[in-house]
Formats: C-alpha cells, sequence, structure tokens
C-alpha cells in the first residue's frame, strides 16, 4: 500500500529525517524499517544531486522519499518532484492560499501549474504519462505547522484538496509566539492542541518531529493522537548511539 494510502485511511505512520549526503546512511535508515524519510533541504546542506542520488537509493528499498523544502517555491517543488520524490514538506505554510501554492506546484494543469519537464520522474522521457497516473495516486503533500498564523488558519489550511498531512514545527512555532524554544508553556501547549484537534475534525493525519531519540517521547506523541510522526533524524541518532555506548564502556572500564 502506498504512503498516500496509508495517510488516507489515517494508518500510523513513523519517519525520520535525513540531513547527511550519503546515500549509504539514507539506505541503513530505510532498511531499519521507517515508514518513510525526510531529505531535509532547509536545515542541512543536502544539495538536489545529492537529493537525487539518496531517492534512488531509497526507491530500491522501496521507502517513500518525502523533500522538505527551503521554501514554497514552485521551482523548486518542480525540480524535487522531477528528481523522483514521492512529495513534498512545505515550511511555514501560513494559510490556505499557501497550501493551494504547494498543491499547485506538484500537480500539473489542469489540477495544478506544474510545468512539464522530462527527468527521472518520468523515465527520462520514455513515461511520462504513466508518471501522470502515478502522481495523481501517491504524490504526498505535508504542510508544516510551525507558525501561529498558521494556527489561527488551520481549518483552512487543511480543508485544500490535495492536503495529505500536516506536521507540527514546535521550535518555530513557539518563537513566532514570543516563547522561543519554550515548548512546555501553556500557549504553546495550547496551540499544539488546537492544531491536533483540527486535524481530527478534518480527518487528516498530523504529527510532530520527536528530535531526540527517545522512544517514550514518542509513544507519548501517540498516545496523544498524532499519527504521521517524525522519529529523531540521523546526526541525532548517531550522536546518541556513539555517547551512550562509550559513557557505558568507560563506565565499565573504571569499575573492573
Amino acid at each position: 500500500m502506498s504512503l498516500k494510502s496509508r495517510l488516507n485511511r489515517s494508518e500510523l505512520t513513523i519517519g525520520s529525517w535525513v540531513t547527511l549526503g550519503h546515500p549509504s546512511i539514507a539506505e541503513i535508515m530505510a532498511s531499519a524499517g521507517f515508514d518513510w524519510l525526510v531529505l531535509d533541504m532547509e536545515h542541512s546542506v543536502l544539495e538536489l544531486g545529492e537529493v537525487q542520488s539518496i531517492i534512488q537509493v531509497l526507491d530500491a528499498k522501496q521507502c517513500p522519499a518525502i523533500v522538505r523544502l527551503t521554501s514554497n517555491h514552485p521551482d523548486q517543488i518542480k525540480r524535487v518532484m522531477d528528481a523522483g520524490a514521492t512529495g513534498i514538506m512545505v515550511p511555514m505554510i501560513k494559510s490556505a492560499a499557501d497550501a493551494k501554492a504547494a498543491v499547485d506546484g506538484v500537480y500539473y494543469p489542469p489540477r495544478g501549474q506544474r510545468g512539464v519537464g522530462l527527468a527521472r520522474a518520468q523515465g527520462y522521457g520514455a513515461s511520462f504519462q504513466a508518471y501522470r497516473q502515478w502522481l495523481e495516486e501517491n504524490a504526498v503533500i505535508v504542510v508544516m505547522i510551525e507558525h501561529v498564523d498558521a494556527v489561527k488558519a488551520i481549518d483552512e489550511i487543511l480543508a485544500v484538496p490535495g492536503i495529505d498531512a500536516y506536521i507540527i514545527g514546535p521550535y518555530d512555532l513557539s518563537g513566532s509566539m514570543g516563547r522561543p524554544g519554550d515548548l512546555n508553556h501553556p500557549d504553546v501547549q495550547a496551540a499544539i492542541a488546537q492544531v491536533l484537534e483540527a486535524g481530527r475534525r478534518a480527518q487528516k493525519p498530523g504529527g510532530i518531529h520527536v528530535i531526540e531519540p527517545d522512544s517514550q517521547a514518542l509513544l507519548q506523541r501517540i498516545a496523544a493522537g498524532f499519527n504521521f510522526l517524525g522519529y529523531a533524524l540521523d546526526i541525532r541518532i548517531l550522536d546518541s548511539i556513539c555517547r551512550t555506548h562509550l559513557q557505558s564502556i568507560r563506565a565499565t572500564l573504571k569499575t573492573s
């Protein structure tokens, strides 16, 4: 079953973030069993050529590749989709118009406004019509809710046809509320709860990014009702494992 179908059924899916450019890292993460992986072009140094190479690896592993964009710009949307991405994650969506612009960037006319080109996604020109059908049945558009203006307009945003899921960016959201990084502040928690409730009303899967590789924190988010969860990212998983194991080894050596 495709990721889009799973989202339409509001199934629980757990993904993670890729910020390092070597395809082997993404391959290891896909092999571990993540339901999807986000290739982060917003907060990493990943370039488009690296993103396409990683997408090729993920395709071989049948792991959906979602590209987090640097902005909601049709040129970038077109290029990452032409590279073969399953979908996009769009930062700083603040209104229904922003959400509609993202949908327009993914789909060809008459549904959208994406320019037509022949690249990897279209079989380098050999399978354009097949790709058009694939796009309608499989493309995934995730909006990032990370500003207080988005919270105020959340019902209108989630009502835009073509939006498949949302994910909350808690740090930017707290910053837009004048409380950067204070994620436990009652106002920030109330905004998160408001978005979660709107998602329930709209029957749109949604989630939040659990930055640290903390399984208990992830389970708490699932218990709260989120079902599109980002769990950690490559650099935090690597750093956490290295530190935890070395600390354990050194503690054992001191007592031996």
